[in-house]
């Protein structure tokens, strides 16, 4: 029983390790991150062409059940994976990191709604941690910028005023807290990614008294199966697609 491992989170590295090599796993990874993180066990890099394109690797590759492991705002990918998956009629299941509580946070459901509202509110010390493609919307912003991304940004997206900090995570809440005082940040743009890897900065905006704008989740596609975390993930896989007989 071979399974398609949508990945490219931390979640998914996990379930990979956790299933490798009892289970056969082809992990997937989008492409978009220079030198990724990459999972145990066979591992395919770039795009399928589209819903039609992966529909026809899923029967060229003969895979029965597909886990869709993608970060919670990779919207077309779980869309087309979850139109596949019924047009083939294959077992699928979206591991969904719980979504972080936004407390105070004004909620708003695109980068666009968040540079309006930066812009509305007059706030000119912005840490920005939405990735690469979500910069565009602050371009002709008069704020200074801290822009945390893993991958450096088109240059003629970036606004006027800015600093680019290449990292990836995770972040500890010291480092947070001292990032927030020391560059005097007054909002943080964030997209509801979930997880622990990054929350630190939530807690350290709340105690410097940062004001937060967080970008809010897409919906997953309608009648989707869920699970919200890795040991739910493999107790799915293990039910739906239980090991075949040892042989020898």
């Amino acid at each position: 029983m071979r399974i398609l491992l949508l990945g490219g989170t931390g979640e998914a590295r996990a379930l990979a390790a956790r299933l490798h090599p009892d289970t056969d796993i082809i992990s997937s990874l989008a492409g978009r991150v220079p030198d990724p993180a990459l999972p145990v066990g066979p591992v395919r890099i770039g795009g399928f062409g589209g819903a039609e394109g992966l529909t026809q690797w899923l029967r060229d590759n003969d895979i029965r059940a597909v886990v869709d492991a993608t970060h919670p705002f990779a919207a077309t990918m779980t869309a087309r994976a979850a139109q596949a998956c019924a047009d083939l009629k294959l077992p699928h299941v979206v591991l969904a990191r719980p979504a972080w509580n936004p407390g105070e946070a004004t909620l708003v459901a695109s980068d666009t709604e968040a540079a309006d509202i930066v812009a509305q509110q007059g706030y000119s010390r912005v840490f920005l941690t939405t990735g690469r493609s979500g910069v565009a919307p602050f371009t002709g912003s008069d704020a200074w910028f801290l822009i945390r991304v893993v991958t450096p940004p088109d240059p003629e997206v970036l606004p006027r005023h800015h600093e680019v900090l290449l990292s990836r995570g995770p972040y500890g809440y010291g480092d947070e807290y001292a990032l927030l005082r020391d560059n005097r940040i007054e909002v943080l743009v964030t997209k509801n990614s979930g997880g622990a890897l990054t929350e630190a900065k939530l807690a350290a905006a709340k105690n410097l008294g940062v004001a937060v704008v967080m970008i809010d989740r897409p919906p997953l596609p309608a009648g989707v199966e869920t699970v919200s975390t890795v040991d739910e993930a493999v107790a799915w896989v293990l039910r739906s697609c239980p090991p075949g007989p040892q042989v020898g």
